[in-house]
C-alpha cells in the first residue's frame, strides 16, 4: 500500500500540515481524555438515576417519574457519546466535500 492511500484514511481534525509524532500523541492523549470524561459520565448517570429510581420505590412506587430525569439526562449522555465515538473526518472524505462544493459554484 502506499503513502498516499494510507494518509487518505487518516482522521483530520485541523487544517495544516501532517502531524508530527508530538502532535498525534497530543491527539492521542485528547482521546483519550474524552474517553475517560464519557466514562465518568456514564458512571455519574448510572449511580444518580440508580439513586433516584431508589428514592422513588421507597416513597411509594406510585407514577414512575423519575423517567423524566432518566429521559433527559440521556439525551446529554447521547449526545456526549456521539461526540467521543463519531468517527473524524478523513483526507479523502474532506477533498470529495471540496470539489462537490467547487462544483456547485
Amino acid at each position: 500500500m502506499d503513502d498516499k492511500a494510507v494518509l487518505d484514511k487518516t482522521p483530520v481534525d485541523h487544517i495544516g500540515p501532517p502531524r508530527t509524532d508530538d502532535g498525534l500523541r497530543e491527539q492521542a492523549v485528547t482521546e483519550l481524555r474524552k474517553r475517560r470524561e464519557l466514562a465518568g459520565h456514564l458512571m455519574a448517570f448510572i449511580l444518580v438515576n440508580t439513586f433516584v429510581v431508589i428514592i422513588w420505590y421507597v416513597t411509594g412506587a406510585g407514577f414512575f417519574w423519575p423517567v423524566f430525569p432518566i429521559f433527559a439526562w440521556g439525551i446529554g449522555v447521547v449526545f456526549h457519546t456521539w461526540d467521543v465515538l463519531w468517527p473524524q473526518p478523513t483526507e479523502a472524505s474532506i477533498r470529495s466535500t471540496m470539489d462537490r462544493i467547487a462544483r456547485r459554484r
